[in-house]
């Protein structure tokens, strides 16, 4: 048990140190080479002033010595034609060299790369990392301190006859019956598989919100924003739930079987041997059917919750702190909408990762016998703990996004009023 709970602790701290590190060192430095970048345009626009200036004065010049130079008349150039006609070749007379333009006052125009093209592409990479930054952060911490909520969240879907006594009954059993040490059972799996999925879902909503205003011109966009939202949200929620979902297997095993594994990759390697790959992706579809509307739910509300507020509020006048406040808020406002619509497909996704399917058993027909088992009544097990962990983790979540994507620098988003 002791060694199970040291590897637990010990994958937070590397990850932990990791995301440190890029916060703290990789990030400022990153701002340092934009900044480093956009002089580098400025001394390359001013070159290429200069070229231009030089070239255009030596073509000046050019039309200028040829205005005056003297240019011989129809007879002398047919008179001048018998010496090449006679050789019985054609080869061109030699030109006066005072009808040349020396080659030292021509500069040399070679081709120049856009700089439309060499700023706008490196930036945008650029700040779309910070937006996929910003949200593996923030999910990742966010999931990691609600960990303890979440395993008896868990516990209540599993085993609704034995954790009937709320959440905080269920906290006391669980410590009663496997110690403190079992507060933090996937933990591990927990910040890894939410630190690529934050990455994906926040910098995914972002960049597809923008190409969507692009393709359909800001004021197509404007009055379409709540479809934006939405399919902006479903798509980079789905793309996040491919790289989560082995992670959320090897967490479940973890917590509801105990001594399953010693961690994450133990986990892994077990569910591996035991079903395959495809073990760890049995899940897939609860999990998209959980995540996908929760997420949509969320960036819908959140921003309907934001528009709403800054009608009634000037955003310039608002500090930082109150910033920070509003975000919470709304973000409050959007968890407790997303737990209610996506709390049936979490309870399915508890139950189908618990254990292997019967023989012959495939997904859907394993799908629709647990929903049947579970009803409707029994798909809302532990709606408490999930609106207490899930209202509580979104609105921190939105208020921790915001705050890191200010501290990057990623301000250059396109918002929708």
């Amino acid at each position: 048990m002791f060694v199970t709970r040291a590897i637990s602790v010990t994958n937070f701290l590397v990850a932990t140190s990791a995301l440190s590190f890029q916060v703290c060192v990789l990030y400022p430095w990153h701002k340092q080479l934009d900044e480093d970048f956009e002089e580098l345009k400025k001394e390359h626009l001013r070159v290429l002033g200069a070229i231009k200036g030089t070239a255009e004065s030596a073509i000046k010049g050019t039309a200028e010595h040829l205005a005056h130079e003297h240019r011989p008349g129809v007879r002398e150039m047919l008179g001048g034609l018998s010496p090449w006609s006679n050789a019985g070749h054609s080869t061109a007379p030699p030109m006066s060299s005072t009808s040349l333009v020396p080659a030292a006052e021509l500069p040399r125009l070679d081709p120049v790369p856009s700089v439309a093209q060499a700023v706008t592409k490196p930036s945008e990479v650029g700040l779309y990392s910070r937006y996929a930054a910003a949200g593996a952060v923030c999910c990742s911490f966010t999931h990691a301190i609600l960990t303890p909520v979440d395993i008896v969240k868990t516990r209540i879907q599993i085993e609704p006859q034995v954790y009937n006594r709320g959440l905080s009954g269920g906290l006391r059993q669980v410590v009663a019956g496997e110690g403190a040490g079992a507060l933090a059972t996937g933990l591990g799996p927990t910040v890894a598989g939410y630190f690529l999925q934050g990455a994906f879902k926040f910098g995914g909503y972002e960049l597809l919100k923008t190409r969507a205003i692009d393709a359909l011109g800001y004021e197509t966009a404007c009055n379409n924003r709540y479809a934006i939202y939405l399919g902006a949200s479903a798509i980079a929620e789905m793309a996040g739930d491919i790289v989560l979902c082995p992670f959320e297997a090897v967490r479940i095993r973890l917590v509801s079987q105990p001594g399953f594994g010693r961690g994450l990759w133990d986990g892994l390697a077990k569910i591996i041997r035991q079903e395959g790959i495809q073990g760890l992706y049995s899940g897939l579809g609860p999990i998209m059917f959980k995540q996908v509307p929760y997420t949509m739910a969320t960036f819908v509300v959140y921003e309907n919750a934001l528009e709403q507020i800054y009608k009634r509020v000037d955003k310039t006048t608002v500090s930082s702190a109150g910033v920070t406040g509003i975000n919470l808020g709304s973000g409050l406002i959007a968890g407790i909408a997303a737990t209610l619509v996506s709390q049936p497909a979490d309870t399915m996704l508890s139950k189908i990762n618990k254990g292997k399917a019967e023989a012959g058993e495939g997904i859907m027909k394993r799908l629709w016998r647990i929903a049947k088992e579970t009803g409707v009544r029994g798909s809302y097990a532990g709606v408490r703990a999930r609106l207490v962990m899930v209202g509580g983790m979104t609105a921190l979540q939105l208020a921790v996004y915001g705050d890191i994507k200010k501290a990057l620098g990623a301000t250059g988003g396109i918002e929708i009023k």
